[in-house]
């Protein structure tokens, strides 16, 4: 793969000439054995001023070299002075070590991009094939999407592409609660459609049933299925029935809500599944933790402060979940001898465990944070510590148009579903937008603002600056007749370009920017934190149309000099890596690159 000899990405390339310089100051000066460099890094400083990259090396090594580190970061600094990518070292503060690096540098990392096109900033090294589970979405099948639901479906979508992006082996997973009260809620108001259907009135919908008018069509299915043969039946027998088709047919839609964001599963696993089929796996893995001591009979103390909204003063049959970090041993069974909510679920993620998945990661709402505590605490007693979990919480969406609170739709009854958001404004729009923020942050989507052809725009912004960089392309022919129009092509003939002519301070920011995208990637991945991605694209777009439009108001700074070819070919090479790299992060968010925008 391209990066397996990661040091031609710049960041990575630094990093390993530190580590090779504290390296052999271990070996010198006979340090501990086995020297760590694990929490050595590398990174552009906070301050622009201070140079081009910062090291914490120093500061890091300090007690392992048994030396001040303000004396170990001069050892360092002398060392990397020699360097001959590296123009000037600068200590800072108690050991802090700051790099100024040669122009050479940011001209072959302008190459890299040229060369690696769209494997530029892969960090296949990083994830190496290992599995990881990402379950996302997982809404109950009772109704068509909402905007919330979308937010996180487009989160774990994201999250899943950048993942596989930095190397890891990505199953998507979507768990469907087909298994509870509301499935049976959902079941006999698909009843009450269903007698509508055959022609009874059936007024007003009861308080406690689905109200929504999306459930019609389930009643029409079935009155077209059975006609009246539900009637005669008693609810224990068409209940089952029913709620089969409900369920089939709501998955059906949800299905195609996300289809409509480009969002597919690799997995639909049904949480009716674990207790039914043969095997009851929920009942084994009871039995399970019982025989690792995990799980007794007993009773929970009564609630201090807050309740606990599954107490019951009774015997019971709990999980040790205070021996791995709860606040409180969790009920595994109701009083009516049912499994409770959490021990399916610890059974799922057993399933998950099982199936070879080591390394996994949920997506939730906003409304389950107070679930997370329990759900590791049970991942690390089915797989004795094995497994990680990382839950990412994403949190609600204020859906606005021009500032004013968007609250009804007729189809639903009580919220604004996904597809009437996508339909009004478009997949990039909202996939975009959902990723423009933190998950774990509140967003305002403001159905107007999202279609502006504006810089406020964020979405409309980077897009614009990928058709931009194409429009350059298109009208550059004049003085580089020669330029092909086929990406790969054309990013290796521009790769011979003399980009050491591109010296203007702007150009090497943006030179800056583009090496800073391996680094980017592998951080957001790391920290399963798409939004990085969207936040670099938006500052790489704006950097982009600010020295084109420095190029409007001083000539000699455009892009295309009618009487130099060397310095168009030169500065189309720098549009060709912000186009590139463009393409590439929109691609990991599921965007769309558009090479025009009209």
């Amino acid at each position: 793969m391209a990066d397996q000899a990661s040091p031609q990405h710049l960041f990575a390339d630094v990093l390993a000439r530190v580590h090779a310089v504290c390296g052999a100051l271990a070996t010198e000066g006979r340090w501990s054995a086995g020297i760590d460099l694990s929490r050595v890094v590398v990174e552009p400083p906070r301050d622009p001023a201070h140079g081009d990259v910062a090291t914490n090396a120093a500061m890091v090594l300090t007690r392992q070299a048994k030396t001040k580190p303000r004396d170990l970061a001069e050892q360092i600094a002398a060392r990397l002075r020699a360097d001959d990518l590296i123009a000037s070292v600068d200590i800072a503060g108690p050991g802090f070590i700051n790099l100024t690096l040669k122009a050479s540098a940011w001209s072959e990392a302008l190459r890299t991009v040229l060369r690696e096109g769209s494997s530029y900033g892969r960090r296949s090294a990083m994830g190496a094939g290992e599995k990881v589970n990402v379950e996302y979405v997982s809404a109950n099948p009772t109704g068509p999407m909402h905007v919330g639901h979308g937010r996180g479906a487009v989160f774990g979508d994201a999250l899943a592409n950048l993942l596989i992006f930095a190397g890891y082996d990505v199953v998507r997973e979507y768990y469907v609660n087909d298994a509870g009260a509301q499935v049976d809620v959902l079941a006999r108001s698909a009843h009450l459609r269903y007698r509508e259907a055959l022609g009874e009135n059936i007024g007003e919908i009861p308080e406690g049933l689905y109200p929504g008018e999306y459930l019609k069509p389930v009643g029409q299915a079935l009155a077209a299925t059975y006609g009246d043969k539900l009637l005669k039946m008693p609810e224990a027998e068409w209940l089952p029935i029913v709620r089969a088709k409900a369920i089939a047919m709501m998955m059906e839609e949800i299905e195609g809500d996300l289809a409509a964001l480009n969002i597919r599963h690799d997995v639909f696993f049904s949480e009716r599944s674990l207790i039914e089929g043969g095997t009851d796996q929920v009942a084994a893995t009871i039995e399970f933790l019982r025989g690792k001591g995990d799980v007794y009979e007993g009773r929970l103390p009564p609630p201090k402060g807050a309740p606990v909204e599954d107490y019951e003063d009774r015997e019971q049959t709990l999980f040790r979940a205070t021996a791995y970090g709860d606040d409180v041993d969790r009920p595994l069974k109701k009083s009516d001898g049912g499994y409770t909510y959490f021990a399916s679920d610890i059974a799922y993620h057993k399933n998950k465990f099982d199936r070879g998945f080591h390394n996994l990661v949920d997506v939730w709402g906003a409304d389950h944070g107070g679930y997370i505590k329990r759900v590791e605490a049970a991942i690390k007693a089915v797989t004795s510590g094995k497994a990680t979990l990382d839950v990412k919480v994403v949190q609600l969406v204020k859906l606005l148009r021009s500032g004013e609170p968007v609250k009804m739709s007729k189809r639903s009854g009580d919220f604004v579903t996904l597809r009437e958001v996508v339909d009004e404004v478009g997949k990039d729009a909202v996939r975009f937008m959902m990723l423009y923020r933190k998950n774990d942050a509140v967003l305002d989507f403001d159905l107007a603002k999202v279609i502006e052809q504006s810089r406020e725009n964020p979405v409309f912004y980077v897009q614009y600056g990928h058709a931009r960089g194409h429009s350059v392309f298109r009208n550059a022919r004049e003085v580089v007749p020669d330029l092909p129009e086929e990406a790969g092509a054309r990013a290796a003939f521009l790769a011979e370009a003399a980009v050491e002519r591109l010296t203007d301070p702007a150009e090497l920011d943006l030179l800056r920017r583009l090496a800073l995208y391996p680094r980017t990637i592998e951080a957001a991945a790391a920290a399963h934190e798409p939004h990085r991605i969207a936040f670099y694209l938006y500052d790489l777009a704006s950097e982009f149309h600010a020295q084109w439009t420095r190029g409007r108001d001083l000539p000699y700074l455009r892009f295309i000099i009618n009487n130099d070819a060397g310095m168009t070919k030169a500065r189309l090479a720098l549009v060709q890596g912000v186009v590139s790299v463009l393409a590439s992060g929109l691609a990991v968010l599921g965007v769309h690159a558009p090479d025009e925008m009209r």
